[in-house]
């Protein structure tokens, strides 16, 4: 992109990535010229998580294959720091509760101390996915429930291929 264009940054762990998510992201195109689907990770993570890092950039490349202003991208340590070295003015996040606005106002003051030239902008989620987060898939995947309603087909696709033992 040329040097005046708008990016966005879209921080997330998307384990996996969900429909909420990908309203998210196609809603993030609306400001900003080229939005960065970034996958977050610490060395030091404890959390168990159901597709490697490169699994998700890969879903976040198949999902938005037709979409070339959305760059899939890994990063660790601070959110903002990751935004300026890729220059984005933009974090956008996802609300979809009271609880998620006042963490992520939190969050977004300390980011606006770090680094000032840096916005956040939340979305409102959509009310078809206000409930929807990944955790609540990969919890009613692993019990055997159908998660087909929020998620993309490349996911669901790579979701049975991992229950299957082949993915």
């Amino acid at each position: 992109m040329n040097e005046r264009a708008r990016v966005a940054l879209c921080p997330g762990s998307f384990d996996p990535l969900t429909l909420g998510h990908e309203d998210i992201v196609r809603r993030a195109l609306q400001l900003a010229d080229e939005v960065i689907v970034a996958v977050g990770h610490q060395p030091s993570e404890t959390k168990r998580h159901l597709f490697a890092i490169e699994e998700r950039l890969e879903l976040i490349r198949e999902v938005f294959a037709n979409e070339p202003r959305v760059i899939p991208a890994e990063f660790q340590g601070l959110t903002v720091e990751f935004a300026r070295q890729r220059g984005a003015s933009l974090i956008v996040r996802g609300v979809r509760t009271a609880g998620d606005f006042e963490y992520e106002a939190r969050m977004a003051r300390m980011n606006r101390a770090l680094a000032p030239g840096i916005d956040t902008v939340y979305l409102a989620a959509d009310p078809r996915h206000v409930f929807l987060s990944a955790s609540l898939v990969r919890e009613v995947w692993s019990l055997g429930g159908d998660v087909a309603p929020f998620v993309s087909p490349p996911v669901l696709r790579a979701l049975e291929r991992r229950r299957e033992g082949s993915g």
